[in-house]
């Protein structure tokens, strides 16, 4: 009898390199076993991944480091061609200079993403990165980011992602700067930083840290904002000025489509001199997401009803309440609510969604205000922080009663 015909090995080469693509770079090198024509095809790979499973589990840490710096080490070395892509995902290292002879060998090879996340430690980007001239994705993590006084940017660079990283303010501002292409930024866990971003092309921006201030000074492409600000003790770990925060930072992004603020990031807006009428309106903005939203604090009420008058086109609105104060005092009488605010028309929102709501006279007149300025309103979405039984009945008996000009309108109570 003949033998076998070996299909494997007569597959046309987009279908090896195909399947080869979806394996881990460790199962990958393990095809070499099928036959000789594929011993080294996972060699040609332009995007190579880095973890801890690329090795044999063990309880000895230093024996994982060494198999691991072996293993990718010998990866390197076997290389054929281009690689587009090295991402390593390890806690095991940190300071090694196995990843400065690593990077010198990427920065020689047209390399277009990397990625780095390492544990906690002290490993400073060497110089041979600022070299990568061909960079599109950037993303570093617990790293020591200091250009050398030559670099100007990266010229190609779409996406920049740094989390928990050692770096001056200016050093940041400088960078952004030089990233003429960016799209993409996530900064987190920052301390005390006050940043200024100009990116013409900036399309999606995440913020997660101590920020002080915060300048959008040229973005106007931005179509999606995610926004979470802490403090160590009160508002005025936020820089103080007569300019209002809300057209300071969301002044010159008309084409804005999303916008979520955690924690802070409603109190920063609020602070400065409220001009009146936004001096924009957000016609692209469908989803407004807002939490721990202080509805006793009339400044922050009032930058929702701003951001909620001026989205025409809003189709759906998340607001979660602040825990009220442990001793409240009375309520002081805004007039917020009896304005001209019910002269506005919220013509496309379809969705509310509103928690923590704990029934004071704001939180209610704030949700009477959307259910009387909403036609095409379809769900209104309450959960309350009331622990109360008969408090949080008397609240729904009276949202209620509130009049809505949409007739599909419907409440629906979530029980926490």
């Amino acid at each position: 009898m003949g033998e076998s015909p070996d299909f494997i090995s007569d597959l046309p080469q987009s279908i090896i390199e195909n399947i080869l693509t979806r394996l881990s770079i460790r199962d990958a090198i393990r095809t070499s076993v099928l036959s000789s024509k594929w011993r080294y095809k996972w060699s040609t790979l332009t995007d190579l991944v880095f973890d801890e499973k690329c090795v044999s589990p063990a309880n000895d840490r230093c024996v994982v480091e060494t198999s691991l710096v072996r293993f990718i080490t010998g990866v390197l070395l076997l290389h054929q061609g281009p690689i587009h892509k090295f991402q390593l995902s390890t806690s095991f290292l940190q300071c090694r200079p196995d990843i400065d002879q690593w990077l010198l060998f990427l920065s020689r090879n047209g390399i277009k993403e990397l990625v780095l996340e390492l544990g906690e430690g002290e490993f400073r980007v060497p110089s041979c990165l600022f070299n990568c001239l061909k960079l599109t994705r950037l993303e570093l993590c617990h790293c020591e980011f200091d250009p050398p006084q030559y670099f100007k940017g990266f010229s190609s660079l779409k996406s920049l992602n740094l989390h928990q990283i050692l770096v001056a303010p200016e050093v940041i501002e400088s960078l952004i700067s030089g990233c003429p292409l960016l799209e993409f930024l996530s900064l987190s866990y920052f301390d005390s930083l006050v940043l200024s971003i100009s990116a013409p092309n900036l399309m999606y921006l995440y913020l997660d840290g101590e920020f002080k201030d915060i300048f959008l000074e040229n973005t106007p492409k931005l179509v999606a904002i995610s926004v979470s600000m802490y403090m160590h003790e009160d508002v005025t770990d936020f820089e103080q000025s007569s300019d209002y925060n809300l057209v300071k930072f969301l002044g010159g992004v008309p084409l804005l489509e999303k916008l979520v603020g955690y924690i802070y990031f409603t109190k920063y807006l609020s602070i400065g001199d409220d001009p009146g009428r936004l001096p924009i309106t957000y016609i692209h903005l469908k989803t407004i997401e807002l939490y721990q939203v202080s509805f006793e604090d009339a400044n922050e009420i009032l930058v929702l009803l701003r951001l909620v008058t001026h989205s025409p086109n809003l189709k759906e609105l998340k607001v979660s309440a602040s825990p009220i104060q442990l001793f409240p005092l009375e309520e002081e009488g805004f007039d917020l609510f009896e304005r001209d605010y019910f002269d506005y028309k919220l013509p496309s929102l379809e969705t509310v969604k509103m928690t923590d709501v704990s029934g004071i006279r704001n939180e209610l007149e704030f949700i009477r205000f959307l259910l009387g300025t909403s036609p095409v309103l379809e769900t209104v979405v309450v959960s309350s922080s009331l622990i109360d039984k008969e408090a949080k009945m008397d609240m729904v008996i009276e949202l209620l009663r509130y009049p809505r000009v949409s007739p599909r309108a419907q409440f629906l109570f979530l029980q926490d």
